[in-house]
This record gives C-alpha cells, structure tokens and sequence, in this order.
C-alpha cells in the first residue's frame, strides 16, 4: 500500500480549496470587514458569532474556543476524520489527482481512505436504487408516491429508489464495482447473518440522506409489501462512521442556501413531508432521520441560520395532532432555549401532515399552512391547559399547577412573565396567582418535581435577562403592544456600555460620523432618530444632523451642542475608539453599516407588528388584521431588500 501524500500536491489542495466554499457547507457566512467573513463556531455552543474565515489566507479562527487553521484542518476537525482523509476529501472536490511517496518512489494510491470509499459506497447505491424504480418490480413504490402526488420529476429531483426483494442484487452490483464485503457492511449497505451477506434494504422504497456537502451518507427506506418481514415502516442506515442520525436532517442539502437566505426552517416529520413542502414552495423545509429532532439538529439550524443576537431566524416544527404530536412539541418546547430566534409551531386543525394537505388541496395549502404558524410555547401551554375543565374552580388551580411546572423549568428567566401572563389568559385567571405558583414551583427541590430531570430542561444556561428585549424574543412578551424601542432606551438609560451588543451597530455608525464624515455623509442621511434606540446615542444622532451632517459636525461642534448632558461625555470616546475595519473605511464600507442598522429597525417594526396580529382576530377585527397585515408585508419586502444589500457587499 502506497504511503504519505507528496507535500506538492498538499500544498497544491490548500491552494485550490477555498476555505471559505469548504466553511460553507457547514455554516452560514456574513462578511466581517477587513476582507473576512463569520458565522456560528461548528465547534462549540455561542449565541453570537465568533468564528472567523480569511479566504485570501486561507486559515480559520474562533475567538470563542480558540480552534483555528487551515482548511485541511477544519475539515479534520468538522468530519472528524484524519490528516490524510482530509486531503483526499478536498482533493476530490478540487479536482487534484494525488500522488503517494512509498518507498522513495510514487504510484497512485489504491486505498483512498475509509470516509472516501463509504461515501463512494452509497452513491454508488443511490444509482443503483434510482435505475431499479422503473423497473416491474417497484410497481407498488411507483404506486406509492402517484398515490400521494409525486411523480417522476419528483422523485427525480429527490433521488427516491427501490430496493430489490431478492436479498443480494446490491451486494453483487456493489462487488462488480470493486467494493469489498467488509466496506458495504460498515457503510450499513449490507448485513451479515450465518448464512453469509445480505443487502439491508430489499423490497423497500429508499430515500437518500445527504450531508449538507450533498454527499450520501444513508438511506431512509418505507416499508412496501405485507410480506415484509421487518414490520417497522421506516428502516434507516444503522449508525456507521460517516451516519450519525443526530447529526442530520434530511433535505438540508437542498434547504441549506434558502435557509440562510429567508433566516427561516421549517422542521417537518417525515421524508414525503418535505418533499411536498419543496415542490409547494416552502423550500426550507428538512426531517429528521428517524430519530427526535435534538440538540444536535438545533445546532445545525442554528449555524445555517446565522442565529444570534442582531440576525434572528425562525424556526417553525410541523407535528401531528395526536399525542405523540403534542409529546414531540413538548420536546421542543424544553429546547426552545437553545434558539435566539423564534420557534413556532404549524399544525393543521385536522391533524394532516404537509404531505396529505398538498395532496388534497394543493400547493398553495402548504405554503397557507406554514403561515399560519403560532407561537410554539402558545401552542404548548394551550395543549396543557386544554386537560382540565375549566369551569370548576378546582380544574382551574390544577390547570395553573401544571402549566407553572413547565414554566418554571425553561433556564431563560427573562421569558417566564411572559408565559405567566399567557397562562392567566388561558386559565382566566389573574396574574399573580399563576407568578405565585411559579415561585413555588422554582422553590422546590428539583428531585421532588414531576418529571425528574425534566424541569431542568436540555439546553444551555441562557444569559441573564436583558431589560426591554424580551418583546422582541417573543412576539407576545410582557411588553404591551406599543411597547418596543421606547423601552429598551429607558432600560438603557445608563452610560452605553461598548461592549452592549444591543446598540454594537448604533455606536460604530456612530464613530463612523464622527472619525470619518466624508465616507458615511451620504448613507447617514438615510438613517433616521428611531434607528438609535440608546437614547444617548439618539440625541448625538440629533446633534449631527442638526448640524447639517457628518461633514458639517465636528466632534467639538456636537459636543458642545450636546452641552452639559451625559451623551456629551459619550463623544469624546466615540471619536478615538477603532473601527473593526481593515483600512480606511469608504463609502461603500460606510453605507454597509448604514442598511445594517436599517435592517435592525425594521426587524423591530416587524416583531412589533406580529406581535398585535397574533393578537387579534381576524374575524371579527378584519379591517384593521387586514390593514396591518399588509404593513406587514411591506415592511417584511423592505427588510428583505436591506438585507439583499448589506450581504451583496464585500466590505
């Protein structure tokens, strides 16, 4: 066997594999100034983005774990496998053909290493699966999928397939193709018994799983034939080294680009589900692998959708209307935490799945469905409180004993007035009965609460609770409906800390006046008073324009407009602390900031919005639902707008 690779063509992959493509696939980029970009660390849990690329040297880093490198390197570390795998990996991707020094001579390698021949196992499978669905044999999964609306396009597009009954017609086409036993057994296409090899998957319709670089890792296959001996009507790919159900989502290689896109992912139940939610048009629609969505998955969505503090996505779970839909919401629920965004949840009244809605009333009813979404902790305290009888006075304090159970075990303690105020409504009871029993239930110890571990719930110790924000966590905070930007600015009243991530774009477009007026002068005047939601801040933005711009205020000229107040004191600081630019910011480095801070404004405007629509019924307040759903729509195109700039830059 040939040994190390020849240190020309590593430095020949480094070159040709651009870190910043590599990256991609794993996790969602923004441009960072100074020619970088970041996103979510693949590494560890943040809630804002602290890993950094430079593509122009090809090296990584994150400034929250401390990983870095070079893209040999990231690959190692992301797919867990060895220096060698690595290179041959990229190599494959950049289209380098390797050469292997073994004993002072070269020749091609003969063992490309384990990752390479199992991924090349199971496309090899993925062909041979799709050519056998037009034959005779896969009549009833040809069947199966017009008897629920795809057709040939469809599973084209989805690379569905069938597996032969016979029990060895992949293992031989897989052997002709020069695949040994021992591989297609730890790839999970074969298995082994007394009597010697056998193909996994025989008379089942098969669904290839794909990493979100497209490789095939695994299949998902339904049962077809009453004959089956397997009774379970989905059989996957057992755990295999490159398969790890809780570390994939089905049709995230086709979701990936628009989730990052839209900033939203709709997690649905099953293969058929998110095949009918692409062809309606909700294209961001993925599965789980037939495991519950998890931690793992949540981070995967978290790093797609760049989900921090300044760029929330949502997150929207399809469940079904029995109890297992509502046992797989629950779980949810305890892992809401983990998301900075929103979660939500879409059911349809009837209980079908997106998959049964298309069929019945077509595209169109998906993409109504998805709409229609509610809150997910709306839904689930709705689904607790709904056990009980209402009317007695007993049910009701049981009602409110269950519920602040639940309340109490979320780690996020800003959200929990918020849920408390819902359970009042819900009940209809007041308010501080149900904060009582939520102390009470906070108090007690936590082996004594029902549910064990439970109340602790899943995800990560959150922040501390941050004054004025919890209106935008959440449509329905405990913020009124005309409360927003105002109250931050009074919880803010302070001096502006510089490390607030809150108010981060605030203050550099704020050094950008005054350190460099000529290059911001004209993108500052599109910016207006409510873009600054600090109030020092505001009043220095008033002070500039007042003045007649950037160009007109010197830092002197709007101090001494500022007088004696404590923003003035703010000023000084604001003209001497860097910029996180490389070089002399221009005007287009300048305007990109500028939409940045637009966009953030019109995130508010639009949580706010939700927020009164969810509130109110459609019904019977038509006019005014109809006529602020149409603000909304205009502002969610204008955001989008925003947004397209500000990522359409390269500053």
């Amino acid at each position: 066997m040939a040994g190390r690779i020849r240190e020309e063509d590593i430095a020949l992959v480094r070159e040709r594999a651009r870190i910043d493509e590599v990256v991609s696939e794993h996790v969602t980029l923004r441009n960072a100034g100074g020619g970088s970009v970041k996103g979510l660390c693949p590494f560890h849990e943040e809630k804002s983005p602290s890993f950094n690329v430079n593509p122009a040297r090809g090296f990584f880093h994150c400034f929250g774990c401390q990983e870095g490198g070079d893209v040999i390197t990231f690959v190692q570390k992301v797919e867990g496998v060895g220096f060698t795998e690595a290179v041959e990996r990229l190599a494959g991707r950049s289209g380098v053909e390797l050469r292997y020094v073994d004993d002072g001579g070269s020749a091609p390698r003969r063992d490309p290493g384990q990752r390479a021949r199992l991924v090349a196992a199971n496309k090899a499978a993925e062909e041979f699966y799709i050519a056998q669905l037009s034959t005779p044999d896969a009549l009833a999964g040809r069947q199966f999928l017009n008897e629920r609306g795809f057709d040939q396009a469809a599973a084209d597009m989805f690379g569905v397939g069938f597996a032969p009954n016979g029990g060895e017609a992949l293992l031989t086409h897989l052997r002709g193709k020069g695949f040994r036993d021992d591989e297609l057994v730890t790839a999970g296409l074969v298995a082994r018994s007394d009597r010697g090899p056998y193909d996994r998957f025989r008379g089942r319709l098969l669904w290839p799983i794909r990493e979100l670089s497209g490789d095939v890792v695994g299949f998902g296959a339904r049962r077809l034939f009453d004959d089956d001996r397997i009774e379970a009507k989905y059989l996957n790919t057992p755990e295999t080294p490159i398969y790890k159900k809780s570390h994939l989502l089905y049709g995230v290689d086709l979701a990936r680009k628009e989730i990052a896109r839209s900033s939203q992912a709709v997690v649905v139940e099953g293969y058929t589900d998110v095949m009918a939610c692409h062809l309606a048009g909700v294209r961001t629609a993925v599965a789980t692998c037939g495991t519950s969505f998890g931690e793992d998955h949540t981070r995967i969505l978290r790093r797609l959708l760049l989900d921090h503090d300044e760029f929330r996505g949502e997150v929207i779970f399809t469940f079904d209307g029995d109890a297992a839909g509502q046992k797989a919401a629950l779980r949810a629920f305890q892992g809401d935490q983990q998301f900075v965004g929103q979660t939500y949840v879409a059911v349809e009244p009837d209980g079908r799945d997106p998959c049964d809605v298309r069929l019945a009333e077509g595209d169109a009813a998906v993409r109504e469905l998805i709409a229609r979404r509610v809150p997910l902790y709306r839904f689930v305290l709705a689904n607790v409180v709904s056990q009980f009888d209402l009317d007695r006075a007993d049910s009701r304090v049981d009602a409110v004993r269950e519920a602040a159970r639940l309340v109490a075990a979320i780690r996020d303690k800003s959200k929990v007035d918020a849920f408390a105020r819902e359970v009042a409504g819900m009940v209809g009871v007041d308010i501080d009965e149900v904060r009582a029993e939520i102390r009470r239930e906070s108090q007690r110890p936590a082996s004594s609460k029902r549910g064990g571990d439970r109340s602790r719930g899943p995800g990560p110790s959150s922040s501390q609770p941050r004054p004025g924000y919890a209106d935008q966590r959440r449509p329905d905070s405990s913020a009124g409906p005309g409360q927003g930007a105002g109250d931050v600015a009074r919880a803010a009243a302070d001096v502006p800390d510089p490390r607030d991530r809150r108010f981060l774009m605030e203050r550099d477009v704020l050094k950008l006046a005054l350190q460099h007026p000529e290059s911001v002068h004209e993108a500052l005047a599109t910016a207006e008073e409510c873009d600054f939601v600090h109030p020092w801040y505001r009043e220095i933005f008033e002070a500039i324009a007042s003045a007649g711009g950037p160009k007109a205020a010197s830092p002197e000229h709007v101090m001494a407009k500022l007088g004696s107040s404590g923003s003035a004191t703010t000023v000084s600081a604001l003209s001497v602390e860097p910029l996180h630019v490389r070089g002399v910011p221009d005007t287009r480095v300048a305007a990109e900031f500028v939409v940045r801070l637009r966009e953030l404004t019109a995130r508010r405007r639009i949580e706010q919005l939700k927020s009164k629509l969810q509130r109110m019924n459609p019904v019977t307040q038509a006019t005014d639902y109809n006529r602020m759903f149409g603000e909304l729509v205009a502002l969610e195109s204008h955001r989008h707008a925003l947004r397209e700039q500000a990522i359409g830059t390269d500053a």
